[in-house]
């Protein structure tokens, strides 16, 4: 294409990307996207299971009498920088004119609920005396300052990359949790989570996806708190990390479809979101994996209560995979009848949520079995679903594809078509968030690893507007982790207790009840 030079060409290349890929990406940015077709919301007894005490403790020893067989690993996505957190106090300091205001009118007229909510909180954050001893240091006359000067002096300290420069933390190392004696991370907290439910033989193996300019900050994170976290936990740590593959980023363009370079006139790329790292969760190879985001922590007095949790899907994931294994072998080795076709259909409509073809029945024995076999032979993964409180993101669907096809997804509400009033009335009716808990398989029966980038639906990626030095762009996000980049896994929902969603959005999230000790 005419718009590439030969340095862009050269740039391409080094980025690990083929000029066919991005001339598709430039394609599928100009023509745009299909929405999902949402079918019907997943709610419980249609697509969401929810277990009594007496079945979640059976699936807990399930798991806990088989798992020092099993290679587990907790794979924790890890690269966000915790700019976005502070949004709303990088506003405040750009627009507050203290000259010619105090605090209060300026929450007042902008209606700053959230300001208002930090400055209430403030000797609740874990950081408090942490940056009132560091504005000490640096000013003797911090105790002569009015409240006010106070305020913005504590805002500065946490913002300003010449002082504390918490927003350029990765999010995983801000101190997110203040203890009797001393403050921890979200990177510790994972720790010690682990140690309650993702060991085998006294080893707990994590790996956090993470920004490779961070690597030596979370190296030294883990070598001070090693021996801590291991004697407390009588667990042996086994860390490792990744960095989001550039070549899985994707280019972007204006409003107008133009191509955006940078001032020193390269090609403008970005990075694609977490589908991206789908391919470092292809180097895998464990018989357990356990998903969970960097910011979704508990104080330690509430990990017991998630550790119950993780083990109950766990231990479904055991029981699915016994029987799907079994079937999955039968089907490849024995000679099997019309009963035995028929319980193997059975097992996927009412474990698995397989929409078997109405056709089905009319399929000669010979299709019968290809046919259930490729629908057995996938990666499975059991999903942790809480109830809806009106919190942003995605959630469970049943969906509908171009082939009219049925299946269980997580859907992004940006994969919506929120202008198609059916399709918004479904949104409406969701009664469950997705809470990115999901614990997966990613093995056939014969122990090989699957190629997952097979069970991708390239459709599902998105467009997102973004701003670059103040203009729009249009970026192209890839099919997300746990939406279309599993898109074709076999797939269970189950509703999880409200205790497992603890995500920290914002700063004042840290304010909350599962983030404070006392």
């Amino acid at each position: 294409m005419m718009q590439f030079n030969s340095s862009d060409k050269i740039f391409i290349e080094k980025k690990g990307l083929t000029l066919k890929k991005v001339e598709q990406q430039l394609q599928l940015l100009k023509t745009g996207l299909p929405f999902i077709n949402l079918e019907r919301a997943a709610t419980i007894e249609d697509g969401i299971l929810k277990f009594s005490e007496q079945e979640k403790s059976g699936l807990i020893k399930v798991y806990d009498a088989q798992k020092e067989a099993l290679k587990i690993v907790k794979f924790v996505p890890a690269s966000g920088a915790a700019t976005r957190m502070f949004k709303f106090l990088f506003d405040f300091i750009k627009d507050f004119k203290p000259k010619k205001q105090s605090i209060n009118a300026y929450v007042n007229k902008f209606k700053a609920s959230e300001l208002s909510l930090f400055f209430i909180g403030l000797e609740k954050l874990p950081f408090y005396n942490l940056v009132i001893t560091y504005l000490k240091s640096q000013n003797k006359n911090y105790n002569k300052l009015s409240n006010d000067e106070k305020l913005v002096a504590f805002i500065k300290a946490i913002l300003n990359d010449d002082q504390l420069a918490f927003s350029a933390f990765p999010k995983g190392l801000l101190p997110f949790h203040k203890y009797k004696d001393h403050l921890a991370s979200a990177f510790e907290e994972h720790l010690f989570e682990a140690a309650l439910y993702a060991t085998s033989k006294g080893k707990a193996s994590l790996h956090f996806t993470i920004s490779e300019k961070h690597k030596e900050k979370f190296d030294a994170e883990f070598t001070r708190i090693q021996q801590i976290v291991e004697s407390k936990t009588n667990t042996k740590f086994d860390i490792s990390f990744s960095y989001q593959k550039e070549s899985t980023d994707t280019i972007a363009v204006s409003a107008k479809n133009e191509i955006v370079r940078e001032d020193n006139h390269e090609l403008y790329f970005r990075p694609s979101g977490h589908g991206a790292l789908l391919e470092n969760l292809n180097d895998f190879d464990a018989d357990i994996i356990f998903i969970k985001n960097i910011d979704n922590v508990v104080v330690y007095k509430y990990e017991e209560e998630v550790a119950k949790s993780k083990k109950m899907l766990a231990g479904l994931l055991i029981n699915i995979k016994k029987q799907a294994f079994k079937y999955a072998k039968d089907l490849d080795t024995k000679q099997l009848s019309h009963d035995d076709i028929v319980e193997i259909a059975e097992f996927l409509i009412c474990k698995m949520n397989v929409v078997i073809s109405p056709e089905f029945e009319k399929y000669s024995t010979a299709y019968q079995i290809d046919y259930l076999k490729n629908k057995l032979d996938r990666p499975i993964r059991i999903c942790g679903m809480v109830e809806n409180e009106g919190e942003p993101g995605g959630g469970p669907f049943w969906v509908k594809d171009e082939g009219a096809n049925l299946s269980l997804q997580i859907v992004e509400s940006a994969q919506i078509n929120k202008k198609d009033k059916e399709q918004k009335n479904i949104l409406k009716k969701a009664t469950h968030f997705n809470p990115v808990d999901i614990v997966c398989s990613i093995k056939n029966y014969k122990g090989e690893t699957y190629d997952l980038q097979k069970f991708v639906d390239h459709q599902t990626a998105f467009i997102t507007m973004k701003t670059k030095v103040g203009k729009d762009i249009k970026a192209l996000e890839l099919p997300g982790l746990w939406n279309g980049s599993m898109s074709n896994w076999n797939t269970i929902f189950v509703e999880v207790p409200l205790v497992t969603f603890n995500p920290v959005k914002t700063v004042n999230d840290l304010l909350k009840p599962t983030h404070q000790v006392l």
